[in-house]
This record gives C-alpha cells, sequence and structure tokens, in this order.
C-alpha cells in the first residue's frame, strides 16, 4: 500500500487537498423552504430513466445534516470542500424572485466552512436546471444563458465574500452531449440540433456567469470545471489516428476552444456548422474572458476506432477495446497514465491557468463490515491517480490541487444509488456515515498539508 506520508513529501507544501460533492446528489429535501423542482427531479421520476427509479428527494439528508457533515469533513484533514449550489433553492423558477431560505442555507456551508478553516469552493451549476426553464427550452434556448448570469450575479452578491474561488460550470460534456445526444442525463434528449444548440448556449452562459462574478466581486477566482476526454486512437492506422483527432475536437474542443481560444473547432463547424445556432456579434469575446483556473475531472480514457459506416454522424467513431483488464464497478477502465497524458495534451494545444483536479475518484461498491468498509481499490486507485498528478508538478505543470470524488455515497445520476464513488459510506436507510479505508488513508495524507515546503522541490 502506498503510504500516505512518503507521497505528501512529494507534493508542494500549499497544495490543496480537497473533497467534492454536487447538491443534487446529496441534499435532499427537494421541496424544502421553497425549492422547486430541476430538470433532474423531473427526469428521476420518469420510468426507464434512472436506476430503480431513484431520485433525490432525500438522497444523502445533507440539506438537514448540514452541521454533522461539515464536521466530517473536517475530521478528513482536508483543506478545501468543493459543493455545488442549486440553483433551484436559488432562483427556484430559474427567473423571478429569489428565494431568501435557498441563499441563508449556502450562508451556513459557506459559514460554517470558514469556522473550521476550510476552503470553499462552489460550483454554480452542476446540472440541476430549474424545470419552469425547461418550458423556454432549457440549455437549448439562449435566454437561459441570460437567466444563468442573473443567478450567478445573485450568489455571488451573496456569498462571493467569503468564497476562496468559483467555477461557472462542472462538465458541460455530461450537460451537453450526454443529456442532448446520447439521452442519458436529463432532459434525455437525442438530438444533434438540440445538443449544438445546448453547446453554445452553455458556451455564451459560462462568459456572462464569469462576467458576473468579476462585475460583483473582482478578486474571486473565477474559472470553470471540464471533463476532457484523453482520446486514444485504437490502432495505429491513419484512419483510427485521423478518428481520434475528430473525436478530440467534438468532445473537447468544443468547450477548450471557445474559452481559450475564441473560435469553436474548424472540423465541427464545417461537419455541423450549418445545425448550429447563430452565433452573435460579441459571443465569442464574452466565452473566451481570460480565467484565473480550471478544473479537471478524469475518471477514464477514451479509446476510439474510426466509423466507416457510409454516413456516420460526425465524429464517425466507435468505441475501441480497453488496453488494461483493470476496472472499476461500474465498468471504467484504469488507465491512470491516461491523466498525465490529457494533461499534457490540452497544455500543449491551449494557454491554460492553474489547474486544480477537481474530480478523481472510483466506484467500487463495498458494504460495512464489523464497523469498516475495506476499499483497498479505491485507495489504489487514488494514489495511483495522486503519483501521476505529483509526475505532472515534478515536470513543471500548474496542478494546484485535488479534490476526491466523493465525500460520500450519493445519488450517482442515471446510475441511482446502486453506484458508490464516497470516500465515506452512506447507509441510506439510515443515514449512518462510516469513513472508509480510503478516508483514512486519504486524511493521513491530506493531514499533512499545508506543510512548511512552499515550493516545489
Amino acid at each position: 500500500m502506498t503510504d500516505p506520508k512518503t507521497l505528501a513529501a512529494r507534493f508542494p507544501g500549499d497544495f490543496l487537498f480537497g473533497v467534492a460533492t454536487a447538491s443534487f446528489q446529496i441534499e435532499g429535501a427537494s421541496k424544502a423552504d421553497g425549492r422547486k423542482p430541476s430538470i433532474w427531479d423531473a427526469f428521476s421520476n420518469m420510468p426507464g430513466r434512472v436506476f430503480g427509479r431513484h431520485n433525490g428527494d432525500v438522497a444523502c439528508d445533507h440539506y438537514n445534516r448540514l452541521e454533522d457533515d461539515l464536521d466530517l469533513i473536517a475530521s478528513l484533514g482536508v483543506q478545501a470542500y468543493r459543493f455545488s449550489i442549486a440553483w433551484p433553492r436559488i432562483i427556484p423558477d430559474g427567473t423571478g424572485p429569489v428565494n431568501e431560505a435557498g441563499l441563508d442555507f449556502y450562508d451556513r456551508l459557506v459559514d460554517g466552512l470558514k469556522a473550521r478553516n476550510i476552503k470553499a469552493f462552489a460550483t454554480l451549476y452542476h446540472w440541476d436546471l430549474p424545470l419552469t426553464l425547461a418550458g423556454d427550452g432549457g440549455w437549448t434556448a439562449r435566454s437561459t444563458a441570460f437567466a444563468f448570469q442573473r443567478y450567478a450575479r445573485t450568489v455571488i452578491a451573496r456569498l462571493g465574500d467569503r468564497l476562496d474561488a468559483v467555477a461557472t460550470f462542472n462538465e458541460p460534456w455530461c450537460s451537453v452531449w450526454l443529456s442532448h445526444l446520447y439521452g442519458i442525463h436529463a432532459p434525455g434528449e437525442k438530438n444533434m440540433e438540440a445538443a449544438l444548440h445546448a453547446m453554445h448556449v452553455t458556451n455564451l452562459a459560462h462568459g456572462l456567469g464569469v462576467a458576473a462574478v468579476r462585475e460583483e466581486r473582482a478578486n474571486l477566482p473565477v474559472g470553470i470545471v471540464i471533463n476532457p476526454m484523453h482520446v486514444y486512437p485504437g490502432s495505429d492506422s491513419a484512419a483510427d489516428k485521423a478518428a481520434a483527432e475528430r473525436a478530440f475536437d467534438f468532445h473537447n474542443g468544443v468547450f477548450f476552444g471557445p474559452i481559450f481560444k475564441g473560435a469553436y473547432p474548424d472540423s465541427v463547424l464545417e461537419a455541423l456548422g450549418a445545425r448550429m445556432p447563430e452565433v452573435e456579434a460579441g459571443d465569442m469575446a464574452v466565452i473566451s474572458q481570460k480565467l484565473d483556473w480550471w478544473g479537471v475531472n478524469y475518471y477514464t480514457p477514451m479509446r476510439v476506432s474510426d466509423d466507416a459506416t457510409e454516413g456516420a454522424e460526425f465524429p464517425a467513431t466507435k468505441p475501441a477495446p480497453f488496453v488494461s483488464a483493470a476496472k472499476t464497478d461500474i465498468g471504467w477502465e484504469i488507465f491512470p497514465q491516461a491523466l498525465g497524458d490529457l494533461i499534457r495534451t490540452v497544455n500543449d494545444r491551449y494557454d491554460l491557468p492553474d489547474c486544480y483536479i477537481t474530480e478523481n475518484g472510483a466506484c467500487y461498491n463495498m458494504g460495512v463490515e464489523n464497523g469498516e468498509v475495506n476499499d483497498q481499490p479505491r485507495l489504489d486507485y487514488i494514489a495511483a491517480h495522486l503519483t501521476v498528478t505529483a509526475d505532472l508538478i515534478a515536470e513543471g505543470y500548474p496542478m494546484k490541487g485535488y479534490f476526491a470524488w466523493s465525500l460520500m455515497d450519493n445519488f450517482e445520476w442515471a446510475e441511482g444509488y446502486r453506484m458508490r464513488f464516497g470516500i465515506v459510506h452512506v447507509d441510506y436507510e439510515t443515514q449512518v456515515r462510516t469513513i472508509k479505508k480510503s478516508g483514512l488513508w486519504y486524511r493521513d495524507l491530506a493531514s499533512a498539508f499545508p506543510k512548511g515546503n512552499y515550493t516545489a522541490g
């Protein structure tokens, strides 16, 4: 087993160790204190969408267990907590009246973090769009970008004085492609035009959100959290290599390009531009405002081969076989070196600011036995990816922190509660929390920070 002290010695003294969650996945209290439904409330209550028709009504009951959960975070020795804010709690209809009770909850959360000397990393959008906005087209409607701008301004005006960093969006790949093209996440669309509209509206909303944050609190570090795919070609053939390039543009370039270069990839515009919404004058300048940081969420690589089927829609790829036999319980290939390859690749292609690993972790479904959870494979997974992170720092990449996904087992979107990513086990019947073996190891690692050596040696 990797010794936490040995691993800790490889990181600069001010490297940030944290844990991460998202509002819909843990809060519950879906009808409490003025909150109205999100698209995920509707989606998860429809048959056939989420495993077992599980929903977020109770989740981890974090809304009602806030103080205990903040104590739990503090007990893990971490310096930072990444959480998301539920738009349906703040502006329940997406537009219109602001719900003070919703802001009060996040006031208590942020104040509780400050009282425990834990940094607050807030995400403004982690997929729980107010359901009312779906009536206007949701993320396919340009008006939603301006609704998001007002929501961002509302949150930062209230909380921004106590936040340490804020992200506009979490994983736009999921809320665009997985939600509007592949139909796996809410709202469950399978339509390229809808997805392309959602893509541009999301990018615009990000830019408008950045502007709103800076207008309210100019010195608050603002960024975005992306889950870029590290794309490996299925073979050395020219066709597969070309397919991997198309996949990179489609899965990564449509977000990195506008945000960090002010342009969509040429290949995407050539193939799909006619089906995109109008990119209005000034949009790209708004989207490409300079960021203070960015977050990378990484779990598994993408492997693709060329799809030579006549008429195959861009990017015209199909999945290629895994290279590693090791998989997590959700079926994802374990391949830590892809994290390093990914960071090198995106930094080579774009001028990127400081980077935090805002999510990394593994799904293993071990239960409690004799009061303990022996999730050694998760511990090994985290240690392997932190080892890659230390390698990147040694190479000079500006990796500033690592947030384990997740603080605790929670609602895993389309998988419901059957897949567990937490370093803390949750018994959903009793809501009892049990720190897993991985969590105890992570505590020992995080507790070494901040340490006296504030330079990467």
